[in-house]
């Protein structure tokens, strides 16, 4: 009878880290001990993920650079055809990727095409480099990778007329950059220009959106400076192709060092926090097995004197 009294007062009693009886919503040491080990977990995947995006971001710095003679050359070219009309026809091409944990950089090229395409048209955009460019609210628009085609497809979806993904998976290169303007000369939409909007790369912790404008076949038959020299159709068709495939590639290589740096910067920003909670978590716990443990000695204290 004594040892069927003591197994049941036993039972009763509350076990090492258990929460209160009366205790509502109150993590015990248990629960605590694995959300610990869950944080541990992500603080190992987002140091990993950091040091990819650290090594890939020397990689995609090399690979901007190189572009972005591409990029120079073009602007050389359309010092010449300086005309602008303000009823020009506009193609944008928002320059993306298809994959995330890199902070805001989709949001940053989206937020600008809505910007732009929202404006009245006594309202230009400024270019990088520092023109204007007037915008017409029925503008067709393609989309460069599938976070900013999710984005744009529910704000835009009367002016999305093509999507492109698994461009530049790894860094991008010019034949991914010669198939999207092929693919868009071969779509059939008219345009008298091409506005490509893609982010900027200012630093190794900032960036910011910015547009490249390309002039379209038509556009540099009628160009003044164009017009004085005497060259066949075939020659500024395929001018306007190649000047179009040049900045295409110096948009995907500038965007996907924007995109090493900001997924670096985000997966730093992420195993701060994870450290910091491992921290506050760890104290909880110390402070529920303390105080499990004295009161388990306060009972043994108590039935000792008792008996």
């Amino acid at each position: 009878m004594l040892l069927r009294s003591s197994l049941a007062r036993i039972a009763v009693q509350p076990t090492l880290g258990a929460a209160p009886a009366g205790a509502r919503n109150m993590a015990t040491l248990r629960e605590i001990e694995l959300r610990l080990k869950s944080v541990r977990n992500i603080e190992k995947i987002t140091k990993s993920m950091k040091m990819i995006a650290s090594t890939k971001l020397a990689k995609a710095q090399r690979a901007m650079q190189a572009g972005k003679e591409y990029g120079l050359a073009n602007s050389e070219v359309f010092k010449v055809a300086t005309d602008d009309k303000s009823s020009a026809r506009r193609l944008f091409i928002v320059v993306s990727s298809d994959k995330g944990l890199c902070g805001g950089i989709h949001s940053s090229v989206s937020k600008a095409t809505r910007r732009a395409i929202s404006n009245a048209t006594d309202s230009p955009f400024a270019t990088a480099e520092g023109s204007s460019v007037t915008i017409e609210g029925d503008s067709p628009v393609m989309v460069i990778g599938d976070k900013s085609k999710m984005q744009l497809i529910r704000a835009l979806p009367q002016n999305l007329v093509l999507t492109f993904n698994q461009i530049g998976r790894d860094i991008p290169t010019f034949a991914d950059a010669a198939g999207v303007a092929d693919l868009i000369i071969k779509s059939g939409v008219k345009y008298d220009s091409v506005v490509l909007v893609y982010n900027k790369f200012v630093s190794a912790l900032s960036y910011e959106a910015a547009i490249m404008e390309v002039k379209g076949a038509e556009a540099l038959k009628e160009s003044d400076g164009f017009k004085a020299y005497e060259m066949e159709d075939d020659f500024t068709g395929d001018l306007a192709e190649f000047s179009l495939a040049n900045a295409v590639y110096a948009a995907l290589t500038e965007g996907h060092a924007c995109e090493q740096s900001a997924r670096r910067n985000a997966m730093d920003s992420a195993s701060k926090n994870a450290s910091d909670m491992i921290g506050s978590l760890q104290m909880q716990y110390n402070r529920g097995r303390q105080a499990a443990i004295t009161n388990e000695l306060v009972d043994i204290i108590t039935g000792a004197s008792a008996l």
